[in-house]
Parts: C-alpha cells; structure tokens; sequence
C-alpha cells in the first residue's frame, strides 16, 4: 500500500493539489517559457534563493560586485546554483544529495558539512523519505513536494542551514516528479511573506495529526500557486 495515499483524503487535499499542479503546468505555457524559459528560470532561482536565506536569518542583499558577504545568502545562492548538476543525484541517492547540499549551504557556517547529526531514529527516518523520493509514492507531485519539505524541516537533521536544504530539495522534488521540471515557480517569495503561517503549518505538521497534516500540505499548496504567480510576473516583464 502507498504510504502517503491516506494524505490524498484529507479534506481539502485533492482539490489543493490539483489546482497547485495545474497552476504551474500553466506558466510552462507561457509564450516566453516555450523558448526563454533558461532565462526566466535563471530569474527564479536567484528570487528563490534570497527568500529561502531570508527565512534562515541571511540578508537578502547581492551586491552589484557579486561578492556576497552574508555566509548564509551565500549558501543558498550556491545551492541554487547547482541544483541542475544535483538532480540527477536527487532521483537515485537523495540522501547523497542532501549531504551535498548541505555542504554548498554550510560551507562558511559548519565544520562538519554534509553530516548528518547523530540523533537516535534520525537516519531511519531519512532512509524512509528517500524511499519515498525514488519510487516509494505515486501520489501527485505537490503532495510528495510538501512531505519532503515537512519532513526536513521537522527532522532538522543538520547542525546549521537545515531550511536552505529543506527547500531546495522541495525544489528539487518539484523538478523530478514534473510539477516544475524547469524549475520556474518561486513558492519560496509566499513563504516568506507568510513567515509565521508557515511556522504554524510546520508545526502541525510535526504533531503527525490529520489537522496538522491537512494544514501544511494546504499551505505548501497554496505556495505552490503563489510561486506560479511569481513566475508569471517574472515572465511577463521578460516578453515586456
């Protein structure tokens, strides 16, 4: 039985899930995306890093010289950047991927990067989530996304830049189960605007009861639409 199938009937959930799906499905029918969408993605990936620091205590300032000095935004804009060149990691050996993220979010912050802390059940959990990842689930991609982002987040299972790993490899989940295989939604931007929503969904979360569930994926659902807005914004002024 699929672990993750009970989620889908949830009140609300199937109803939130499509409409997430079909909402970015949209912006990747977007005129400029058809052909430019390289770029627009590029747009992305920067908006997407700035509010993933933010919500990590980083400063969302870069410089006109590039040279980032904040080690947390300077994390996230590495992630971001390697993304393309983690993915194919992602699908097969998510657990390899996270340690590589971790290292690309850490580095000026952690002596350990790319280890997991040695907290009792912790790798047990993470095998699970990456089972889940390379074929343990078919339920829709938006419902995967928000368990794999819920899951890290409430894990923690680095010292330091545990919300950078976590959305990006949301981000990643995005990309693999086709939700948003060019990367072009900003669902980090609503998070942030959203800051103490999105500490309450994670809370519910956490808790493992139908309410808090229904919550977060509801929230992360509704991420999932904002990003698509953002990315039509950022599309829009592209064809401008």
């Amino acid at each position: 039985m699929d672990p993750l199938a009970p989620l889908l009937e949830l009140p609300g959930v199937a109803d939130a899930v499509t409409a997430a799906r079909d909402a970015v499905f949209a912006v990747h029918r977007h005129r400029v995306n058809l052909r430019g969408w390289a770029t627009t993605a590029a747009e992305a990936s920067v908006r997407a890093a700035r509010s993933s620091a933010a919500l990590d205590g980083g400063s969302t300032d870069i410089p006109e010289s590039g040279e980032v000095a904040d080690p947390v935004l300077a994390g996230a804009l590495r992630v971001a950047e390697a993304l393309g060149t983690v993915f194919p990691t992602w699908r097969r050996a998510p657990l390899q991927a996270l340690a590589r993220l971790h290292v690309l979010a850490s580095a000026d912050l952690d002596d350990t990067p790319g280890r997991p802390r040695a907290v009792p059940g912790l790798s047990e959990r993470l095998d699970l989530l990456a089972g889940l990842v390379t074929g343990g689930t078919s339920v829709p991609g938006p419902l995967l996304i928000a368990v794999v982002h819920g899951e890290l987040l409430s894990l923690s299972p680095f010292t330091v830049a545990n919300g950078v790993v976590a959305r990006a490899a949301a981000r990643l989940t995005a990309m693999s189960t086709g939700v948003d295989p060019k990367s072009l939604g900003v669902p980090e931007v609503h998070l942030l605007r959203n800051r103490a929503d999105y500490d309450a969904a994670l809370i519910g979360f956490s808790t493992g009861t139908p309410e808090g569930l229904t919550g977060w994926i509801l929230f992360q659902c509704a991420a999932l639409e904002s990003g698509a807005r953002e990315a039509r914004s950022i599309a829009d002024a592209a064809s401008a």
